[in-house]
């Protein structure tokens, strides 16, 4: 029971703001920017392009976008604490903005206005809380408000396709969806050969049941879901 009420406690505001105030050192959630950045520069070849950071924490990941020439790198967490504590710490980057914000409740941010929504453990949190379906859909119909038409949503998840796509398929969302996987093992040091290349796409069906015969099953990897607004898409669906 102990283990079920941690857990849940990670979709909530006090837990995070007391875990900030207790711990300041930068950690990162899944995979560190240097293990995703070849990804990162696949889907985001200009470094002109306007990425929102969700859920941040005090993550150097943004910071290593800003180091690998990112310009304008927006960042938004639930936790004042933490907000607080990055804008400090990068009073002196101007390229790096920290806004306190709930993901569920983007209406500070005009419809289209990023070019990339990147989620490391966001959205997996949402879903350890209470009411978890209707907040994960409040939560993806934010993110594809607020990007442009053919950006894109990078989900880094622990979650199986068979999860993850039924999730994408409940909000009314309309998406272009395709899978990479990292070696959890590259989290810390990098093996010398990663099992499976990054930049490759796994083949997808629309149930994730062609994964299993692509990687086999229970591999241990996190999934990358790089989710691609279509706005056209979403129109034939509501006309119909």
């Amino acid at each position: 029971m102990a283990t079920e009420t941690s857990t849940q406690s990670y979709s909530e505001k006090w837990y995070w703001d007391d875990r900030y105030t207790n711990e300041s050192d930068p950690f990162d959630w899944y995979q560190n920017y240097p293990s995703l950045s070849p990804l990162i520069n696949l889907y985001l070849p200009h470094r002109t392009h306007r990425p929102l950071v969700i859920g941040c924490g005090n993550s150097a990941f943004s910071e290593g976008m800003v180091d690998d020439g990112y310009g304008d790198v927006v960042n938004i967490d639930i936790s004042s604490v933490v907000i607080d504590a990055m804008n400090k710490k990068y009073s002196d980057r101007p390229q790096l903005k920290y806004l306190k914000m709930d993901v569920r409740d983007m209406k500070s941010f005009q419809d289209a206005s990023f070019d990339a929504v990147i989620d490391k453990g966001t959205l997996d949190s949402i879903l350890c809380g209470s009411n978890s379906r209707q907040h994960s859909t409040q939560m993806l119909e934010e993110v594809w408000r607020v990007l442009k038409d053919e950006g894109v949503y990078i989900l880094i998840t622990y979650g199986a396709p068979n999860y993850r796509l039924r999730l994408f398929k409940e909000s009314s969302c309309s998406w272009t969806t395709k899978l990479h996987v990292i070696d959890k093992s590259l989290t810390g040091q990098p093996l010398e050969t990663p099992k499976w290349e990054l930049t490759k796409p796994i083949p997808l069906d629309d149930e994730g049941s062609s994964v299993e015969s692509a990687i086999g099953k229970s591999p241990d990897v996190h999934y990358i879901y790089v989710c691609i607004k279509d706005a056209a898409l979403k129109t034939e669906t509501d006309a119909a």
